[in-house]
């Protein structure tokens, strides 16, 4: 493209539907549709009718950019909707079967032009389509079961319980056979275990021992790290992706607080680039925007329907 200051220059790019919103945050479709947004090159996205091409019936978007944007469209993108425009061929051309006429074109034209709302045409702010991937960690709690023989089965059957010393082996399966059936604090049965333990246990000991005799307890005692900080369960992590022009702190205490009152943000998980909580991530869900609701036919409908349809089966089943 020309540079700006030599006057700019406008583009139209044909893509298929994947650029839209492929990638997860922090990707690189995600950050090549950030550097568009951020950097205000976006004017309009324009969805096309399908089987336009003759290679392809899938469904086709026009990207207009512009690095040199007039006063009434910078900070804003355009997303124009014309899949419902287009003529049938009377024949088809491979997959192409469809074509604009030069009404539709001009109504296109003109949408774009005028750059206001209309049922066909939708504006919208860049920073409406970017938002923070933001982690959300839950703590590990759990109960162990001493006694549970398919949980003992599977802690012998493990190679590396089985690379253990033999010694080591049996002193910690004597062990369990003399403790509680069951426990709801982690700190109480690592401490039980390795006291009727005559072997030092190592840490990855004790976490053996927890892959196969826990399993994960809202009732449990919260398990807490060295630091006496809450520990993080890897299988409970979830993610938000709360939109940029929102508050993450406001976010989580109206979505997530409510329903998971031990949830927590980890702060450590920051963006590269502005160093804030959170990665941030854009999409453009175009079809979203333009979706329109269809309500379901009529019961009553649906039963005369099936009804029919049950009627013309039979009558060919006794023609066979």
């Amino acid at each position: 493209m020309r540079p700006s200051k030599e006057g700019g220059s406008r583009i139209g790019i044909i893509l298929n539907g994947s650029p839209l919103f492929t990638g997860g945050a922090g990707s690189g479709e995600s950050e090549i549709r950030r550097y568009i947004l951020e950097n205000d090159y976006l004017e309009t996205i324009v969805a096309m009718p399908n089987d336009m091409f003759f290679n392809t019936g899938i469904a086709t978007y026009i990207w207009i950019l512009s690095n040199n944007k007039p006063d009434h469209r910078k900070g804003k993108v355009q997303l124009i909707n014309a899949s419902n425009l287009g003529n049938s061929m009377r024949k088809s051309l491979g997959s192409k079967r469809k074509y604009l006429n030069e009404e539709q074109i001009v109504d296109i034209v003109k949408t774009y032009g005028d750059n206001s709302e209309s049922k066909m045409s939708k504006i919208f702010d860049t920073t409406d389509f970017g938002f923070r991937r933001v982690t959300i960690e839950r703590p590990l709690q759990l109960s162990f079961y001493t006694k549970d023989n398919g949980r003992l089965e599977t802690l012998k059957s493990d190679n590396a319980f089985n690379k253990l010393k033999e010694t080591v082996q049996t002193e910690i399966l004597l062990a369990l056979e003399n403790m509680k059936p069951d426990y709801t604090d982690r700190n109480k049965f690592n401490k039980e275990l390795q006291a009727k333990t005559p072997t030092k246990l190592t840490a990855s000991n004790l976490k053996l021992v927890q892959k196969h005799l826990s399993e994960h307890d809202e009732n449990a005692v919260i398990c807490k790290d060295s630091k006496g900080k809450p520990e993080a369960s890897s299988d409970l992590r979830d993610y938000e992706n709360i939109p940029l022009s929102e508050n993450i702190n406001t976010y989580f205490d109206r979505e997530v607080k409510p329903h998971v009152p031990t949830a927590w943000i980890d702060t450590k998980k920051t963006d590269d680039k502005d160093g804030k909580i959170g990665i941030v991530g854009y999409e453009i869900p175009f079809n979203r925007h333009f979706y329109e609701y269809t309500p379901p036919r009529d019961l009553a409908e649906i039963d005369t329907e099936l009804e029919t349809l049950t009627k013309e089966i039979m009558v060919m089943l006794n023609e066979i």
